[in-house]
């Protein structure tokens, strides 16, 4: 597997209208876009560092991921994924597959900013929780 980049780093938050102004500030720049991600219950934001994204992640259900993991870290949240930008997703899932990473996504779906992606498992990733990215606009 070799990425060509760090497509962006999810942190989850309880709010993003609390969140947002102090990352902006923090990294001197302003949120780009919002949206959300209905089948993940999830709404996004995205700030750029760099060539790095950073996307704030905040549940829009009490049955999310993204609320569970906020629940787990003591009604706080924190940083959640790492997600690497890759082409042939299809293929790396495969390949870790057969590696024997275990995979949370056996098939690539939407995610944010029409990229499709697929998570793979921290219990086989050391313990962090891994995104692949391919933006399938660009090929």
């Amino acid at each position: 597997m070799q990425p060509s980049h760090i497509e962006h780093i999810g942190i989850a938050v309880t709010s993003l209208d609390e969140s947002i102004p102090f990352f902006e500030k923090l990294l001197g720049t302003k949120c780009y876009a919002i949206e959300e991600v209905a089948d993940q219950k999830v709404k996004t934001a995205f700030l750029r560092c760099g060539q790095t994204k950073i996307e704030l992640l905040e549940p829009t259900s009490p049955e999310s991921t993204i609320a569970a993991f906020i629940e787990k870290n003591n009604g706080k949240g924190g940083m959640h994924h790492i997600a690497f930008a890759v082409e042939n997703l299809e293929g790396h899932l495969e390949e870790a597959k057969e590696a024997g990473i275990r995979l949370i996504d056996q098939a690539p779906r939407k995610g944010a900013e029409g990229l499709s992606i697929a998570f793979l498992h921290p219990k086989s990733t050391c313990g962090v929780l891994t995104e692949l990215c391919e933006d399938k606009n660009k090929c």
